[in-house]
């Protein structure tokens, strides 16, 4: 084995296990635990954004804190891939593209996760639990921009570049980024695991096709902030069980 491609496999094992990978492997647990749950998983529930401190200030410290983590994530791959990918600036085009992308994933996405509710393959996820109205809706959009730069920078752009230059073939690649995608998403149900795995699919083949990334950030955070900002408008009138 050349020492090029000893050091990728280090960079692989040393990155996932900091980031998404130790998530999804966190995540396929707490699947399991919540299965062996004598309640079926619609009876169950998890709030995503949940208040760290009764005080605003020092919740929004914590928040974030927490934040700040995954665009460290996406900072930590960029840097890396070095030479090997460029994140140049944010055109208009990126942002339709983006749109798109969220319209093309968040709508059957919406519908897929109310049957799998109904089905029992889903618990009921509730996007925001913060105490503090003030603070509510800037702390949601942030977690919004985090999660879409973290995960797309590290589970599309650095790990299929990464792939890539280990010679792996692009449907190996796809389905590497698109598995790890749905692995972290295991602790909302079982279906959440399929659709992010889908979500994964079209994104990586997005990415392989342009590489760009910018669009499938701009399009994650439009989906998490319409989820996120959306709930809490008009989340009492979601017809979930219960």
């Amino acid at each position: 084995m050349s020492p090029t491609r000893r050091r990728l496999l280090a960079e692989l094992a040393i990155v996932l296990a900091v980031t998404f990978g130790m998530s999804g492997l966190r995540s396929v647990l707490r699947l399991v635990d919540d299965l062996l749950d004598p309640a079926p998983l619609n009876a169950q529930q998890v709030t995503l954004n949940v208040s760290q401190s009764e005080l605003a200030w020092l919740d929004l410290a914590f928040q974030l804190c927490s934040a700040g983590v995954l665009f460290a994530w996406g900072a930590l791959a960029l840097y890396l891939l070095g030479d090997a990918y460029r994140l140049t600036r944010p055109r208009g085009r990126d942002v339709l593209h983006g749109a798109g992308l969220a319209a093309l994933i968040g709508i059957p996405g919406l519908v897929f996760y109310l049957t799998a509710v109904h089905l029992g393959l889903s618990k009921v996820v509730v996007p925001t639990g913060v105490d503090h109205p003030l603070i509510e809706i800037p702390m949601l959009l942030i977690w919004s921009a985090a999660n879409a730069f973290g995960e797309e920078i590290v589970v599309v752009a650095w790990l299929m570049t990464r792939l890539k230059a280990l010679n792996l073939s692009l449907p190996a690649a796809l389905a590497a980024s698109s598995l790890l995608r749905g692995s972290y998403h295991l602790y909302q149900g079982v279906s959440a695991g399929f659709g992010n795995i889908i979500m994964g699919v079209v994104y990586g083949a997005y990415f392989a096709k342009t590489g760009k990334v910018w669009p499938l950030v701009i399009g994650h955070f439009f989906i998490d902030a319409v989820a996120f900002v959306g709930y809490t408008a008009v989340g009492e009138y979601l017809p979930l069980p219960g």
